[in-house]
């Protein structure tokens, strides 16, 4: 009894925990559904053995309960971590739901008495079935038993990503609904309900529910360790099922021998418990990875089976939809192979001397920025070796000890483009902490380094192909404005046309001169937006004062005052498109500060002449600065274009400069124009470039 009672309340309380946390999505709140009928049908038997309220017929809500079991299980193995088709379910499992709702109908229609009897009952938990309730169970096992492999579908088929998030779901739901099966089977075999094995379904159901809380408690998002020698694997897999088997069998031999000694109940809760821990094994991350060293180790010459692992990392890098989906996807393939708990993926941001954290798999957001200097920089740089925390490299680890023991980091693969190091690749904690890795681990993850620098290379030039096409859009565009700006055009010709006849008439006066204000604020806002792109621009060089050039453009800046300081600098460049560079810059400036905050403009030389301005405004992510703040159409202001700085790094460098950004987020930003140092001449005309 004492059994039956844990079971409900455990079993109510999953109920609940899943409606709770799991509001959002109904498929997955379906899962509360089978739990609560359990804990129903628990009840109702516990009430109809300990007759409590003998006035209620208890067997026959019971009797209700189980007709309801085959459409609820059914119904969540159909939706449970499942995508569902665009066009429903199949007609031909809407018939079989059909069907399964419709046995509810048989308590409704038939009395009890007309499926079992039981002459003795409680006193002998037996009830005896007849042919109309034999028949009722063998529909009911057969949709059981379709749920069930519906579960293990799921489970077969659930991505590396998914499958520790439904493990422990799948196993709990299979392992309540296999102890119905069995329970029903048993009924059908010996033609009677035996209800001294409600306490088995009540132990299995109290686990599951533990089982299901825990989940709910503790989401894990590891990958499923993928593990080559697929046949020598599953070889093993079957030979422990096979022990399994055995020793379900020693505990029927057992039951034989001891008789009353050794009850039926408990032996067959030791069978159900066996398996359970069994399956969860199978699934262990841990155990895979162990089992496949072990076979490794003992079975084979060679670690890894290279051509299935080429394959593999082919097959996923040519899965990938973006340039984030790709650095994922080769990270999830060095997790997979190498059996490690997630790891991330650092690129080299030009003009700015660090490195950046631009892909992420299964670990914690990842804030630091590794300088060029770093010590684990010149190791990857000139040793072009795979770099292990294990290994003797005090310079190194005493340099990044907190962010390398933060991520638990196991390894650092170089990415070269030619000679360059272009980024590096770090792994996380090994599953198996124990697992010793030799050169032909070290040589497969610079063999996958290298596919993956080719890859990461063809994507970022799809990208620039893709940014010129924008480019050429654009071009396009403007195509259209000119049309716009002819017919802006021609409103002004008619204007002037009009004043010969009209210019004394004060009405006219006013509607010309209203006219041509609106005609003339169009035309500057069309200019102003789609000067420089798609096509070169002419730069008039000549000597240009930067210091005063930046107190000329600071004065222009409304609302907030600009500090400008330094020394006089002269420089070659043009004059006009340096003074956009400086308004574009003092503007961001004022847009991303406080006001009453310091924004100070610094004019110096430092082996050649520079403006640095400098804020204490929201600051940028080292990401963002990689990713989007100079690349054009990416803006974060509302009625921004995006081209803003874009534009700014176009005149720079057709100046012969560079653009440099420091930033901390929630500090501020500093930005430095260099331009080349001045040499005597007069004025030329040079071509900026688009």
């Amino acid at each position: 009894m004492a059994l039956s009672l844990v079971a409900i309340i455990l079993l109510l309380f999953a109920m609940l925990r899943i409606i709770r946390l799991e509001r959002k999505s109904a498929c997955r709140t379906l899962l509360a559904i089978p739990f609560c009928a359990v804990a129903f049908l628990e009840f109702f038997d516990l009430a109809a053995l300990y007759q409590f309220f003998p006035e209620v017929d208890w067997k026959r809500l019971s009797l209700g309960v189980e007709a309801l079991l085959p459409a609820l299980w059914l119904l969540v193995s159909l939706t449970y971590a499942r995508d569902l088709p665009e066009r429903g379910l199949p007609r031909s499992t809407r018939l079989m739901l059909a069907g399964a709702f419709a046995l509810v109908l048989v308590p409704v229609l038939m009395p009890g008495e007309a499926l079992f009897y039981a002459p003795d009952f409680p006193l002998e938990r037996m009830l005896f079935l007849t042919d109309a309730g034999y028949y009722f169970y063998v529909a009911m096992l057969v949709l059981l038993v379709v749920a069930l492999m519906n579960l293990e579908s799921t489970l077969v088929n659930a991505s590396s990503e998914a499958l520790w998030r439904v493990k422990l779901d799948i196993v709990a739901l299979g392992s309540v609904l296999a102890v119905c099966v069995f329970y029903y089977t048993n009924a059908l075999l010996y033609r009677s309900l035996n209800m001294e094995l409600v306490p088995l379904r009540s132990l299995v159901s109290i686990i599951a529910a533990l089982m299901i809380v825990y989940s709910r408690t503790h989401w894990r998002g590891t990958a499923r360790v993928k593990v080559s020698q697929a046949v020598l694997l599953k070889s093993v897999v079957l030979t422990v099922i096979a022990g399994y088997l055995l020793l379900l069998g020693s505990i029927g031999e057992g039951m034989k021998y001891f008789g009353s000694l050794f009850p039926r109940v408990l032996a067959l809760s030791l069978g159900f418990i066996a398996g359970m821990l069994l399956l969860l094994l199978l699934l262990s991350e841990r155990a895979q990875r162990e089992l496949k060293v072990f076979l490794h180790k003992h079975f084979y010459q060679s670690k890894y089976d290279y051509r299935a692992q080429w394959l593999g990392l082919t097959e996923r890098l040519a899965n990938f939809e973006t340039g984030d989906g790709l650095l994922r996807l080769v990270l999830s393939a060095y997790c997979d192979i190498f059996g490690v708990r997630g790891g991330a993926l650092f690129l080299h941001q030009a003009g700015c001397g660090w490195f950046c954290a631009t892909g992420i798999q299964e670990l914690e957001e990842v804030r630091v920025t590794i300088a060029a200097d770093n010590p684990l920089i010149a190791y990857l740089r000139d040793r072009r070796w795979v770099f292990c925390s294990r290994d003797d490299n005090p310079e190194i680890l005493e340099a990044n000890c907190r962010w390398l023991r933060e991520l638990k980091v196991s390894f650092a693969i170089p990415l070269f483009e030619g000679e360059a190091l272009t980024g590096f690749i770090v792994l996380g904690e090994q599953v198996v902490p124990d697992e010793e890795y030799r050169y032909e681990d070290y040589d497969l993850m610079k063999a996958i380094a290298r596919q993956a620098s080719v890859a990461i290379q063809h994507q970022r030039l799809s990208e620039q192909l893709t940014q010129a096409k924008a480019m050429e859009a654009v071009g396009n565009l403007a195509t259209f404005v000119v049309h716009d700006l002819k017919n802006l055009a021609a409103t002004v010709s008619l204007v002037v046309e009009n004043a010969r006849e009209h210019l004394d008439n004060p009405e006219f006066q006013k509607d010309m001169l209203s006219s041509l204000g609106n005609t003339t604020r169009k035309m500057h806002t069309l200019i102003g937006r789609l000067r420089n792109l798609g096509e070169s621009e002419l730069l008039h060089m000549r000597p240009v004062d930067l210091l005063a050039l930046a107190q000329h453009s600071a004065r222009q800046v409304q609302g907030r005052a600009v500090t400008v300081q330094g020394t006089p600098e002269k420089v070659i460049g043009d004059e006009e498109e340096l003074e956009k560079v400086l308004l574009n810059l003092f503007l961001n400036a004022v847009e991303a500060s406080e006001p009453g905050t310091p924004i100070v403009a610094e004019v110096g030389c430092a082996d050649s002449p520079f403006l640095k301005l400098s804020d204490s405004g929201c600051g940028m992510s080292p990401l963002f600065i990689r990713n989007e703040l100079f690349a054009p159409f990416k803006t974060t202001k509302q009625t921004g274009l995006g081209i803003g700085l874009y534009q700014c790094r176009q005149i720079v460098a057709a100046h012969g400069g560079r653009i440099e950004v420091c930033s901390v987020e929630g500090e501020g930003t500093v930005f430095t124009v260099w331009f080349p140092s001045p040499m005597l001449g007069g004025e030329r005309v040079i071509t900026q470039p688009a």
